[in-house]
């Protein structure tokens, strides 16, 4: 996985967190379907952001999920997962775009890259990926010739930068590229009028991942002495910055323009693309709350505004990620079944508690250890525990919440009611 858009969970209310991830799913699946299992370590978080899009501007409808069967990253769960031209169109783009990423190692001879073997083998990975985006964005009606000239133009572009020339002029073909994708969502959704508003969202998310990109690279690149954006056209961090809060803003304007599909369909991409891509600028500068507002999982009370069918059956296959019951009387925050609570002596309909499951011997966790280990378990979604049975967060799972939202980028959005998208009040 990788991409600048990386939510955590516990900042989303509940039905939320299980939209994402059948997006994410949706997109996993849809390029196994379309071009392989090798085509699945494609998948990227920024990718699912196109089928995001084209479901937030389509009419709600039954064939908008489907069910899939047991996974390790989702802990041998079913679940629903989002289906149809969304997922298709942002596979065709992660295909595209990953070749390109696997040609460029190539070219740099990063690391095993370095080899011929290797080099030899990406090459003709990088090709099948081309061709095989190219038939399915076809199939759609989108061009993939279009992503392949940005990528083609950015080596020349980049060998020609030098002191003073204007950054946006290397981040160029990254802006024209994600700009073609945010765009075609419109087409597919058949909401024209959304094209340009779209295209210029996409314009900026496309500046905004080359910047963070260079930005996070910046000292790692300095010290081996490979080629920055940022040092070979002698930009300063705040010039960055600068430009990085002016595309924010851009994209709340242009997210304000578009017409989606009901008051609630648009509040996914608001998160992602307002709230989460202004956490990953700060990630990136360094700036704002690294520590997490939720306390504890038993203790999280977040509750969910707009719930869809599909997204609930999700959390009924996956389980509650937040701990306790959201919906359930008394104190926010506070377990039914804790002394003097709602559901303390179990009246009113709570069940019992489970009782407390015993420990698994040495060799016994050891055993699940090992295969917990070599179905990702461990370190893509949440476990338990192959020893006391606790349950744990995925190793991979790198919480940045804020402790509070202090930001203002709700005020007079139409694509979310008082921002309960989220869990602030701005």
């Amino acid at each position: 996985m990788f991409g600048i858009i990386r939510p955590c969970r516990h900042r989303m209310s509940e039905g939320m967190a299980a939209s994402w991830l059948a997006h994410l799913c949706g997109l996993c699946l849809a390029l196994r379907d379309g071009h392989g299992q090798v085509a699945r370590i494609a998948t990227n978080y920024d990718g699912l952001i196109i089928s995001v899009l084209v479901e937030a501007q389509t009419a709600a409808t039954g064939d908008l999920r489907r069910k899939a069967g047991p996974c390790p990253l989702r802990g041998m769960r079913s679940a629903a997962v989002a289906t149809g031209e969304g997922a298709r169109l942002a596979a065709a783009v992660s295909l595209v775009l990953a070749s390109a990423k696997m040609r460029d190692h190539v070219e740099d001879r990063d690391g095993a890259y370095g080899r011929r073997p290797v080099a030899a083998a990406a090459r003709g990975v990088a090709r099948r990926w081309d061709r095989a985006g190219a038939r399915t964005g076809g199939d759609l009606g989108f061009d993939t010739a279009v992503l392949v000239d940005a990528v083609d133009r950015q080596g020349a572009i980049e060998a020609a930068a030098g002191p003073g020339t204007p950054l946006l002029t290397v981040t160029e073909p990254t802006e024209t590229a994600t700009a073609a994708a945010f765009a075609h969502t419109a087409v597919l959704a058949g909401r024209p009028a959304n094209a340009a508003p779209l295209e210029e969202a996409g314009r900026l998310f496309g500046r905004l991942a080359h910047l963070l990109d260079a930005v996070e690279d910046l000292a790692e690149d300095t010290r081996t002495g490979a080629w920055n954006p940022l040092t070979a056209t002698g930009t300063d961090l705040a010039e960055a910055r600068r430009l990085c809060d002016d595309a924010l803003h851009g994209i709340r304007l242009a997210l304000r323009d578009t017409d989606f599909a009901g008051s609630s369909a648009g509040r996914l991409t608001h998160q992602l693309l307002v709230h989460e891509l202004h956490r990953s600028v700060d990630r990136a500068f360094g700036t704002g709350s690294r520590s997490c507002a939720h306390p504890s999982h038993a203790d999280a009370a977040v509750v969910d505004t707009g719930t869809s069918d599909t997204a609930t059956a999700v959390q009924g296959s996956s389980g509650n990620p937040f701990g306790g019951n959201p919906y359930a009387p008394g104190t926010p925050g506070q377990s039914p079944y804790a002394p003097g609570g709602p559901g303390h002596g179990f009246p009113g309909g709570f069940p019992p508690p489970e009782p407390p499951r015993r420990r698994r011997g040495l060799l016994a966790g050891c055993l699940v250890f090992t295969v917990m280990g070599c179905t990702c378990q461990l370190c893509c979604t949440e476990h338990e525990n192959p020893w006391s049975r606790e349950r744990k967060d995925p190793w991979c799972d790198a919480c940045d919440c804020c402790d509070a939202c202090d930001c203002d980028c709700c005020d007079g959005c139409d694509c979310c009611d008082g921002c309960d998208c989220c869990d602030c009040s701005c």
